[in-house]
């Protein structure tokens, strides 16, 4: 189930957030809110009162070679923003 949460994204803003118990995390694109809350509660001991999911789609890039020009597309991605209970808060620098 932990399976479902790629990484903590951890900027500027996000970092804001934590102050008013909001994290967000890039999270697999099948994920629903329900499997982003159980996993979110399972791995890190703490309440979850919502979730608020963003899909992302990947921007087009190219690349020019001497070939020529090879388009490509970056990965589409889902991003999940999970609000705590009120007096829970999540260390995400702890490991690092």
């Amino acid at each position: 189930m932990t399976a479902i949460l790629i990484q903590p994204l951890l900027t500027e803003k996000m970092t804001a957030l934590g102050k008013s118990r909001q994290y967000a995390f890039e999270v697999v694109r099948t994920a629903n809110k329900i499997e982003i809350a159980k996993a979110v509660e399972k791995k890190f001991a703490v309440t979850v009162t919502s979730v608020r999911t963003i899909l992302y789609k990947g921007k087009r890039k190219a690349q020019m070679t001497k070939k020529g020009r090879i388009p490509g597309k970056r990965p589409d991605w889902k991003k999940a923003m999970v609000t705590l209970k009120e007096g829970q808060t999540i260390d995400l620098l702890a490991n690092v």
